[in-house]
């Protein structure tokens, strides 16, 4: 059997005075994987996607990716957070080749890769842009064409699209889904939206309230590639609605 490419046993994390915020994760999630995690705000969603990627360090249990220490294995990790944190001072172009420049590409490289990136996510028209000249969903964006500059294994996501409207929202749904149908990372996404959970996702894991606990994990069992029509079908309805009725019960707990 492959072995996962994240695996958490018996994971928990404090913090200081907020005490406990998760308490005994067992996780897997295997190479190629979308999941979502989903539960009430202060559940421990986010720091989840701070374990796995290294930024801080579980007060009980293990946390393995791709065999390895998170830190060791954080260069083939890119996390995109809710905010598109873009440098104002730098161009569209320049902004996607930071983590290129600073893994010491030249700057042809850097212009090739940068270009591929923006045709990927539509974008080449607005290279010599700022960011003030950007629409949210368009920073957006450019904060995933720089997220998978470095080629990331795994991509994770914390509430990316949360501040834009929804039809904004649901069309970024649909294009991170091509790029990784192209690309082939696995995906780790938090959200708070039930029906962009089952949208994306293969797989969606609800949380319990305080102290962050796994209350459910969900198999969401639609078909790929996943397009618009697909939040019109009674199957995707019911699917939302089963997801639903279990995250009540994990605020309720």
């Amino acid at each position: 059997m492959t072995p996962p490419q994240i695996d958490f046993a018996n994971v928990s994390k404090s913090y200081g005075n907020s005490g406990v915020v998760l308490q005994g994760l067992d996780l897997k999630i295997q190479k190629g994987e979308f999941v979502t995690l989903i539960g009430p705000s202060g559940c421990g969603k986010s720091t989840v996607l701070k374990l796995i990627a290294g930024l801080t360090s579980p007060t009980q249990g293990t946390i393995n990716v791709d065999g390895m220490a998170p830190k060791v294995a954080r260069e083939t990790v890119s996390f995109i957070f809710q905010d598109a944190t873009l440098l104002p001072w730098r161009p569209v172009e320049e902004n996607v080749g930071l983590g290129l420049e600073l893994d010491g590409f030249n700057k042809a490289e850097r212009r090739e890769k940068t270009a591929a990136l923006l045709r990927l996510v539509g974008l080449e028209h607005v290279a010599k842009f700022y960011p003030r000249e950007l629409s949210g969903g368009m920073k957006m964006r450019v904060s995933i064409a720089r997220a998978l500059a470095t080629s990331p294994k795994l991509l994770l996501m914390d509430e990316p699209f949360a501040a834009l409207d929804e039809m904004s929202r649901d069309r970024l749904n649909e294009e991170l889904l091509r790029l990784k149908a192209e690309q082939g990372w696995t995906g780790v996404f938090v959200t708070h939206s039930v029906e962009e959970a089952v949208f994306l996702s293969s797989e969606v894991i609800v949380l319990t309230t305080h102290p962050g606990r796994i209350h459910k994990v969900f198999a969401i069992d639609l078909p790929f590639p996943r397009t618009a029509a697909l939040r019109e079908t009674p199957d995707f309805g019911a699917l939302v609605a089963k997801v639903s009725h279990i995250l009540r019960g994990a605020i309720a707990q």
